[in-house]
């Protein structure tokens, strides 16, 4: 990178900056609800005491209680990218969501955008990648999110439901060990760290290391996980995919895997679109209804 090219990283860093709590105001509801799905900012309490999420809310009509579902987004390890990242919406799939009945949560983590702070997910390079402890820090911000949530009056305390992608996918199968009462099931799309590694299709950082982190992260697990990944995906190839699935098997998760027809330019991104979420949409109601036996047992 040129000097004026980091001169303008830094400054662009400097401008956004990381926010402390108090600057950020308290954590809940910030200001009205409106539009489609009853949009509202909240502001919900991460790992970092010095750092709230940014999320977006929406919900169903009525006075609850709902059962929550928390969408877990993708990431960047481009420091420039992460604090220019805009609120992640997920439009699509939350709506769907909502017309099903979910509260619907989408925070933004640590060090991206406007939620700023630290980095804490960090994977390291290639050659030092610990993707086990990225994955659980990144479980740790998705839980504290749903933990704060599930404290609302129009929440149901139990029977959440975790949808990541990517990254956040890959924080979402760190919580398979969860109580299947508190988490009923996971849902990921392209599931996955160190993707297109140095912006080159179909290469993954160090991959031997991912799929022993994979298979660590079955160890254990009780809930159930759906895994989707669509046949154009560069990041995460439906046969890679298929190899960390079957590594998560093999410590001992319960995974469904599906490789969803090629659609659009680039696969990877078909949890932020509609026309993603209408092919996704069997499998996303399969996993549901095997959800609310554990959700309607709290």
């Amino acid at each position: 990178m040129s000097p004026l090219k980091v001169l303008f990283a830094l400054a662009a860093l400097a401008s956004i900056g990381p926010q402390t709590v108090s600057a950020q105001g308290n954590p809940g509801a910030q200001g009205g609800e409106g539009g489609p799905g009853r949009m509202q900012q909240w502001l919900v309490p991460t790992p970092a005491q010095d750092t709230l999420s940014h999320a977006l809310l929406l919900r169903p009509p009525g006075e609850g209680p709902f059962p929550l579902a928390v969408i877990a987004h993708a990431t960047t390890q481009n420091v420039l990218r992460r604090a220019q990242m805009p609120q992640p919406e997920y439009r699509a799939l939350a709506a769907w969501l909502v017309a099903r009945g979910f509260a619907v949560l989408v925070p933004e983590r640590p060090g991206h955008g406007a939620t700023g702070g630290k980095y804490l997910e960090d994977q390291g390079g290639c050659d030092e990648a610990d993707y086990v402890r990225s994955g659980r820090v990144t479980a740790d911000a998705i839980a504290s999110a749903a933990g704060f949530m599930r404290k609302q009056s129009f929440i149901k305390p139990g029977g959440t439901v975790i949808v990541g992608h990517s990254a956040g996918g890959w924080g979402a199968l760190a919580l398979a060990k969860e109580d299947p009462k508190d988490v009923a099931a996971i849902i990921v799309f392209a599931a996955g760290r160190g993707g297109r590694a140095n912006d080159f299709p179909n290469q993954v950082c160090a991959p031997h290391t991912l799929l022993a982190a994979a298979r660590e992260f079955g160890k254990g697990a009780r809930v159930p996980v759906t895994w989707l990944v669509a046949a154009n995906d560069s990041y995460f190839s439906p046969a890679f995919s298929r190899q960390l699935v079957d590594a998560f098997r093999a410590g001992g998760g319960k995974a469904d895997f599906h490789a969803l027809p090629a659609s659009g330019g680039e696969g990877h991104w078909r949890a932020e679109t509609e026309s993603g979420v209408r092919l996704a949409e069997p499998y996303l109601d399969r996993a549901l209804r095997g959800a609310r036996p554990a959700a309607a047992a709290r």
